[in-house]
């Protein structure tokens, strides 16, 4: 393809809006142009990237034994009141009335409609496994979109769905779809982690996000440094503390501590490690109102919080109700004396003693506070944040913390939607039994995006061989007939070698065209002039390292064979 037929709108600046390395580099590189909040359009090169990372997937879904189908975007609510989703799944749920006045939903997943086919289809255990899969655009009405394609409020997935017909086979075909996905993101050139997950709105018992490690990512993995562990920050397992406090308890003593809040505020006046202070934090959980106690150093995790106490999520309370059941301002809540609400607390806690805590009394604390002897907790459980050096919950090493971006998730669903939905077949004793499922989504622009915030530098994106929106960016520094003659015969020689090329062939300056390839990210550089061309040779860049060299032009299409096998993982 030539740059002159193609439309390629690069930017020389960064745009205000971008706040991400790839939201950056695909406005600039002439990927993507928004339309609207969280809404965009895909340009030439951005849609050929977007169309390789589906083809790759496509192929492991076949290899894996799933089906392709295409669902609708849009459902009646019927399905959804079915589940209970229509309601749960709150203001997300992009709802509509056609000319009937029949309520609708773009459909941000497609666990409902599935279902129903499966269940208006399939009769028989005979039938199953069965897997079915779609590539298509997804709605979700996010409150705050950004970052581009990373939280968008349109965008392409794929989403896959599994019925089996026991627990056995589900896990089965879990792990299939599990190693898919680690064919699908290596052959995507991606540096990852598959990570125990949450299964929030969408459901389930067993689940793993795959998680591109970069720098710039949103969400916090935390791995074993030794072992296989990893999970993403909110299912992160705590192991209970083995440490115990041998200190005599001294006595409960008030202490002022005018306008000091926060945990740094209260240590620093007191000159206190934040280790040894415990914070009390309320939460609204439902219709109770619940207090948490955490050790100063570390955080709350209100997933956790809401999984302990069976509710969908937990929230801060806020200051009116702070006052309520303590009866002083926030910041001075505190386990002693507090009688209205049920106190739960981090295992960490249970092993400390003479601990600074909030008095429950405005600009006041307590200093050597102790668990039993000054306030009980009705139940420990595992309530914080891992950090890094905690040990490993399950086998050797310690935890490292790294950032990650979600690509793609994994589900064992159970029987959360067949049961609802009435989706059962008959045994092999004639009995209906309920299919049990799993669901399994690739973000596909997450994924695009994610390549270019763990690959590109202050040039512009450098794209992984087998993503790129082509392999080859070939610029000619002159216009004369004999650069213009070289270019067309390397041109038409590396088509026929199967090689993807950009023929830069725009009569700009060459610092405008050296500028716009390392921006575009394409993994190889051809530079073509009448210098070179009158030594026999021409100019050829590696865009990840930068290294150059110079060419006879009769023996590239060998050269780039061998360098294009070590770059694409799916290439031997």
């Amino acid at each position: 393809m030539k740059s002159s037929q193609l439309l390629i709108p690069t930017l020389r600046d960064d745009p205000g809006e971008a706040e991400t390395v790839s939201h950056r580099l695909m406005l600039r590189a002439g990927l993507i142009r928004k339309v609207a909040a969280g809404i965009y359009t895909y340009l030439p090169l951005g849609l050929r990237v977007i169309r390789k990372i589906e083809q790759i997937i496509r192929e492991e879904m076949n290899r894996a034994g799933a089906q392709e189908l295409l669902m609708p975007i849009a459902s009646p609510a019927e399905l959804w009141q079915e589940t209970a989703r229509w309601d749960y799944y709150g203001k997300e749920l992009l709802r509509f009335k056609d000319r009937h006045e029949r309520d609708f939903c773009l459909g941000p997943t497609h666990e409902e409609v599935i279902t129903d086919l499966f269940r208006r289809e399939v009769r028989s255990y005979r039938q199953l496994p069965l897997n079915f899969y779609q590539i298509q655009t997804k709605f979700r009405d996010e409150i705050r979109p950004r970052f581009g394609l990373m939280r968008g409020r349109e965008f392409i997935m794929k989403d896959a769905y599994s019925f089996d017909i026991d627990e056995t086979g589900a896990k089965i075909t879990y792990q299939k779809m599990y190693d898919a996905y680690t064919r699908i993101f290596t052959r995507c050139g991606l540096t990852f982690r598959a990570v125990e997950a949450d299964t929030g709105l969408i459901g389930g018992d067993i689940s793993h996000e795959f998680m591109v490690l970069a720098d710039t990512g949103e969400a916090t993995v935390a791995y074993s440094d030794q072992g296989s562990y990893a999970a993403n920050l909110e299912r992160a397992e705590v192991l209970p503390s083995t440490e115990v406090d041998m200190t005599a308890l001294r006595p409960l003593t008030p202490i002022a501590t005018p306008q000091r809040r926060t945990v740094e505020d209260v240590t620093t006046f007191l000159q206190i490690p934040p280790r040894q202070l415990v914070k009390t934090l309320l939460y609204r959980a439902g219709t109770e109102t619940v207090a948490v106690l955490i050790r100063g150093d570390h955080e709350a995790n209100e997933v956790k919080l809401a999984r302990l106490l069976k509710v969908t999520d937990v929230v801060l309370a806020d200051a009116e109700t702070v006052q309520h059941v303590t009866g002083a301002p926030p910041g001075f809540a505190g386990p002693v004396g507090l009688q209205q609400v049920r106190i739960l607390a981090d295992h960490a806690i249970k092993g400390m003693k003479n601990v600074v805590i909030g008095a429950n009394t405005s600009d006041t604390h307590y200093q050597n506070a102790n668990l039993d002897r000054d306030f009980t907790v009705e139940q420990f459980a595992d309530l914080r944040n891992a950090q890094a050096g905690d040990p490993s919950p399950r086998g050797p090493g310690m935890l490292t913390l790294a950032k990650g971006i979600e690509v793609g998730q994994v589900f064992l669903l159970g029987t959360k939607y067949s049961h609802k939905m009435n989706a059962a077949v008959l045994d092999d004793q004639g009995k209906e039994r309920f299919a049990l499922m799993g669901c399994y989504g690739i973000g596909i622009g997450r994924t695009a995006a994610a390549a270019i915030e763990q690959h590109h530098d202050e040039k512009g994106i450098i794209w992984p061989f087998p993503i790129a929106p082509f392999h080859v960016h070939l610029l000619t520094v002159s216009q004369s007939a004999k650069t213009t003659e070289a270019a067309a015969r390397l041109y038409t020689d590396l088509m026929d070698a199967d090689f993807e090329v950009l023929w830069d062939d725009r009569a700009d300056r060459a610092g405008v065209k050296f500028n716009d390839a390392d921006l575009i990210g394409a993994p190889f550089q051809i530079v073509i002039g009448d210098k070179g061309l009158a030594d026999g040779i021409v100019e050829f860049k590696i865009r990840r390292s930068g290294i150059k060299s110079r060419i006879a032009p009769d023996d590239l299409v060998a050269h780039l064979g061998k360098l294009s096998t070590e770059a694409d993982p799916s290439a031997a």
